[in-house]
């Protein structure tokens, strides 16, 4: 075996110098080398804006989104939608480990793991697709999955459901990030807050507001406002379109008496709520855009151009103990996790 780069620019095809996140085509064939991992794929966990896009493109039958899915692997050599720029994870077990890495990690042949890398830097191969779940964005393949040195997993727990877990890790990023941003008393808006990344965010930002803040939820449709409603972790429940900025806007403004939120965190999985996050937001405050919906072009000059000064933040999917944090919510929150349970499990 021989030592590669561990960002995986080896494995780029197109073009040369990128890479494997912003690269067009990887080399996916499944000979490691010495600083790689090798997995069995079982489920891939696709990202919510990418699934809702090729729902959308397929008109929800199951026999165009795998063949939609299997062109864009063939193509690119990974899951990389080519619409929305976003990829996934997976679920699998550990084929083997490269000579270098052996050793240096707790890791074995045969552990069961989640990746936390986007499928859009990840070598895939799919052999199969064996069942579409429409409602979670779950894809059941036959497959195979390489990780580079620099790739980060999670050894899934045994305390949890797989498909549980991996729903969660799929979206770690958001709640950790959002322990890390909400100050306690804050006033805190959650844009999607009834889908998996809304909710898991909602958890903590009522744990981290404390008593003395408000936590607000926003999303739209009797099923969303239910899955809220039942977790009671929000103070005001706003059923609106994300999309229609002065309404959403004036509805929050009716909510609180006229205030604006300190923090708003962006979790809808579609187009063109870049501007109802920020005008919702008080003047230095935070926008933290964890959806991979956003166009930071339209965010950028939208805020400029209604004369807003927040800062504003690309949703990083990785933060330190992402992964830690996450799934402890599923262990703190006995709702939340029954909900997930109904979802995913």
């Amino acid at each position: 075996m021989t030592l590669a780069c561990p960002f995986g620019t080896h494995r780029v095809l197109e073009p040369a110098g990128a890479l494997p996140q912003g690269a067009k085509r990887l080399d996916n064939r499944m000979e490691i080398h010495s600083n790689e991992i090798l997995v069995d794929c079982e489920t891939l966990n696709i990202d919510s804006a990418s699934f809702t896009q090729i729902r959308q493109e397929a008109g929800d039958d199951k026999g165009r989104i795998a063949q939609i899915m299997l062109d864009i692997v063939k193509q690119r050599g990974k899951h990389h939608n080519p619409v929305t720029g976003s990829g996934g994870m997976f679920i699998g077990t550990v084929k083997a480990i490269g000579d270098s890495l052996q050793g240096q990690r707790d890791l074995n042949v045969g552990d069961r793991i989640a990746s936390l890398v986007s499928l859009t830097l990840t070598p895939l191969v799919i052999e199969s697709i064996e069942a579409i779940h429409l409602d979670t964005a779950q894809v059941d393949i036959k497959g195979q999955a390489v990780l580079f040195e620099s790739g980060i997993y999670a050894v899934l727990p045994p305390d949890l459901p797989q498909k549980l877990a991996l729903a969660a890790l799929d979206v770690a990023g958001a709640p950790a990030q959002t322990a890390k941003l909400v100050r306690p008393g804050g006033t805190v808006l959650i844009v999607g807050a009834g889908g998996k990344s809304g909710s898991l965010c909602l958890h903590e930002a009522k744990k981290r507001a404390g008593v003395s803040g408000t936590v607000i939820a926003m999303d739209y449709g009797a099923a969303a406002v239910k899955r809220i409603e039942q977790l009671e972790l929000a103070d005001v429940i706003l059923d609106l379109d994300a999309t229609k900025p002065v309404e959403c806007l004036r509805a929050l403004q009716g909510a609180t008496g006229g205030g604006l939120a300190d923090l708003t965190i962006n979790c809808v999985n579609i187009p063109q709520t870049e501007m109802t996050s920020i005008l919702c937001t008080r003047d230095g405050g935070t926008v933290y855009f964890f959806s991979m919906a956003t166009s930071f072009t339209a965010a950028a000059l939208g805020a400029e151009g209604v004369g807003k000064d927040v800062n504003m933040l690309i949703g990083n999917g990785y933060t330190k103990n992402h992964a830690e944090i996450t799934l402890q919510v599923l262990r703190e929150n006995p709702r939340l996790r029954q909900q997930f349970m109904e979802i995913y499990a």
